[in-house]
């Protein structure tokens, strides 16, 4: 090591080994050379820094290459520049064949940005949910039906990109499924992987559609395999059926105009079949019960008939009367016995409403 570093300090005392320095400058290519090279070693990081370093590069040993070969006339120059350009050459063309492998068709890439992207959902575990998919972007024409109400089978599941879908059951409107909305989500939260049904509703393109569709037993394969892609589905899926319950409680409202809220367990009193058939007859019921507590008034007490009111003294004629404070006695036990039955009749009463929301039954 010392001899090494005495080698060193010995060329420097020496001076430079050139006999004679040249009077002229290079010409301007060499100057160019170095001024790419210096823009090019400036360059950030990601993709697009890359993209910025490895041009620089390769323009700069280009020139360094002509310079090389017209001026400095030297092979060695000439090799090294044009294997280091070949080089940046080559990670240029790298860098593009990734950028054309990571690219997704204009629909996937839109969904992935609207969708998957605000859960920072990593690019390639995207591409294995649209692998699924076969990348197939289906449509539907307008007042086609993508689901027919008890004859179309549950067997995949799609997702709407564009377009509005109207949904309905026996003829009757409920709500609208708009893009990137799952279009069968309740259909496929509500059967098991080994289990078959159908639609329960019916599903109608009022517009133009386009959607994507992934078959019941791939993406169930996947899910099974891939943990975060089945946590994330479950996700999405939740979210969307929870969407679609707000929807159509929004359009659910009695005949005077309360609107109601499907969290309170009062609203399946009120949407019970049974509360509904059985309304008429429990109040009959009730008014039945109620009818034998309601005792006829009982004749006062003679004792307190047959008591004269006091009359004042005479000396006090001329002095106003105090008020006469007569006693109460204390109520039989027939009274008492005539009043707990009207208790017990409000609390079956109130027991058999239902708390925060009407008996009627609602409207859609």
């Amino acid at each position: 090591m010392s001899a090494n570093s005495s080698t060193v300090g010995q060329l420097l005392l020496q001076g430079s080994a050139c006999i004679s320095w040249k009077q002229d400058v290079e010409g301007a290519v060499y100057h160019l050379a170095n001024c790419l090279l210096l823009l090019g070693f400036m360059g950030g990081s990601g993709v697009y820094g890359c993209f910025y370093l490895f041009g620089f590069l390769s323009a700069g040993y280009l020139c360094c290459v002509l310079w090389g070969w017209f001026s400095a006339c030297g092979l060695d120059i000439v090799l090294w520049s044009f294997l280091l350009a070949l080089v940046s050459l080559l990670q240029l063309a790298h860098l593009v064949y990734r950028l054309r492998e990571d690219t997704l068709p204009e629909e996937f890439d839109l969904l992935y940005k609207a969708l998957y992207l605000p859960l920072q959902v990593p690019l390639q575990t995207y591409k294995e949910i649209v692998h699924c998919c076969e990348e197939q972007v289906l449509t539907l024409a307008t007042e086609q039906t993508y689901a027919m109400e008890g004859e179309t089978p549950i067997n995949r599941l799609s997702l709407l990109l564009s377009g509005r879908v109207r949904v309905s059951q026996d003829g009757q409107f409920l709500h609208y499924i708009f893009p990137y909305q799952f279009m069968d989500s309740p259909e496929w939260e509500s059967l098991q992987p080994s289990e078959d049904g159908v639609f329960q509703v019916t599903l109608t393109a009022e517009t133009s559609c386009s959607y994507i569709s992934w078959p019941r037993k791939s993406l169930h394969l996947l899910l099974t395999k891939e943990r975060y892609i089945s946590c994330l589905f479950s996700a999405l899926l939740g979210y969307d059926i929870s969407e679609k319950l707000y929807t159509l409680n929004d359009k659910l409202f009695a005949k005077f105009g309360l609107r109601f809220d499907i969290r309170l367990p009062s609203l399946y009193h009120v949407l019970g079949p049974i509360a509904a058939d059985a309304g008429p007859e429990s109040e009959k019921g009730d008014e039945e019960v109620c009818e034998p507590s309601v005792s006829p008034p009982q004749a006062t007490p003679t004792s307190l008939q047959q008591t004269p009111p006091c009359s004042p003294p005479p000396a006090a004629t001329n002095l106003p009367a105090p008020p006469s404070r007569a006693r109460m006695s204390r109520p039989d036990s027939g009274i008492l016995a005539s009043r707990i039955p009207l208790q017990s009749c409000s609390q079956v009463i109130s027991r058999g409403q239902a708390p925060l929301a009407p008996t009627h039954t609602p409207e859609l």
